[in-house]
């Protein structure tokens, strides 16, 4: 077994070779700040160091002295511009299907409630019993309100859904399928092409969840022919605290698959404000209120960063990352009663682990006390979440240290 010293080695020499080891300073890191490793980039990213000379500059140009001609010179444009750019840099999606809007809970109504509106006479959703809380809750409001079936697959919560699973539960009264692409739990990363395929064969459509994988694994939903998508871009978007959704509407559902809250924003001639909703052509159809344009800020500083990179390039160092991350979990804790509770196989992984112990919930609280932040999951999960670049090796190694210290075998 390497000990500690071989261990720390091995960081500084992966942080040396690594190719976007020059990000990690255009974060912001105020001074004062007591973190000693950042582990939840897959909760909360950090703020790009450009993001308040970006806010100083809106705020005293754009919004101050263009005031509400800011709407027509190009803010109307932003959820569908900035959509595109989203759908470039991290979704795999040709312009005008991706348009950025709402919270994902709202989206994920939206869309979901569209597709099975487009499977008229088929009653039935298919889900899985791990998927995010509020995949879940969504579902199950829309089925009390269509009068619809949930037919739920029982997952592995230290996996996640299979191809074969889903082609046992699939049928002809099939109208949707909802899956995660990234487990949140686990970070088992799905077959989401050949799942898509499979739903397809059956007649039905595809929403995926991909906020656990935007902006951290290669994501193609032209290729993979999927239906809908939705995510949120707080995590390995660095886009902030509570900041706006994605949605994804395949263009062959343009016209035909109608979203149900039907605000101003989204009818055909928002400003005529006549009678009678007439949505609009294409991917603002998806639109209902006002747009969050200052919320958008920060996303389009994390998008700057993500483009220049590159979606393959940060997939390649998220890889790194997990596997010393399970290095390091193999040498130091699994041998106290600490267990692997995500896929060993690096192509079936996302870009966290999890880890679980019996008393993980106290030993979080201990960890933020020494500035080590990583993210607890009931009923006894650790997840490790590393984002790509803004997470050094190092940074990995002594947060994995401190977790050494405070597991007792």
């Amino acid at each position: 077994m390497p000990d500690r010293t071989d261990l720390l080695a091995k960081a500084h020499a992966l942080d040396e070779a690594d190719p976007l080891r020059g990000f990690r300073d255009r974060f912001l890191t105020p001074d004062g700040a007591d973190v000693v490793a950042y582990l939840d980039g897959n909760s909360l990213g950090r703020p790009a160091g450009a993001l308040p000379e970006h806010m100083d500059r809106f705020i005293h140009q754009q919004w101050g002295q263009r005031l509400i001609r800011g709407w027509t010179d190009e803010w109307l444009d932003w959820p569908v511009t900035v959509g595109d750019r989203l759908g470039r840099a991290a979704l795999g999606a040709e312009p005008g299907q991706v348009v950025v809007a709402d919270s994902t809970t709202v989206m994920l109504y939206k869309l979901a409630r569209a597709a099975v509106a487009a499977r008229p006479g088929r009653r039935e959703i298919v889900l899985d019993t791990d998927n995010f809380p509020t995949d879940r809750y969504v579902l199950e409001g829309i089925a009390a309100e269509r009068d619809l079936v949930l037919k739920w697959i029982e997952t592995d919560p230290a996996a996640g859904i299979t191809d074969e699973q889903v082609a046992a539960a699939v049928g002809p009264d099939t109208a949707l399928v909802v899956f995660s692409h990234v487990a949140y739990r686990s970070g088992y990363l799905a077959d989401a092409e050949a799942i898509t395929r499979t739903a397809h064969r059956a007649g039905a459509l595809v929403l995926w969840d991909l906020c656990h994988s935007a902006g951290s694994v290669p994501v193609e939903l032209d290729e993979w022919g999927a239906d809908f998508a939705v995510g949120c871009t707080y995590k390995y978007l660095n886009g902030g605290p509570g900041s706006p959704a994605f949605g994804y509407v395949n263009r062959r559902h343009h016209g035909s698959a109608q979203q149900p809250i039907w605000g101003w924003m989204g009818h055909r001639e928002p400003f005529e404000m006549g009678p009678g909703y007439h949505p609009a052509d294409g991917i603002r159809g998806v639109l209902s209120g006002t747009p969050p344009i200052l919320a958008m800020l920060p996303l389009l500083a994390g998008l700057d960063m993500l483009e220049e990179a590159g979606i393959e390039a940060v997939r390649a160092k998220s890889l790194l990352l997990t596997e010393f991350a399970l290095e390091l979990a193999e040498s130091w804790l699994f041998d106290r009663g600490v267990q692997l509770a995500s896929p060993r196989e690096s192509e079936r992984r996302g870009g966290h682990i999890t880890v679980r112990r019996a008393d993980f919930r106290e030993i979080t609280d201990k960890l933020w006390d020494r500035g080590v932040i990583p993210d607890f999951r009931a009923p006894d999960g650790i997840r490790i979440g590393l984002a790509p670049l803004s997470t050094s090796f190092v940074e990995v190694h002594n947060g994995l240290a401190a977790l050494r210290e405070l597991v007792v075998a």
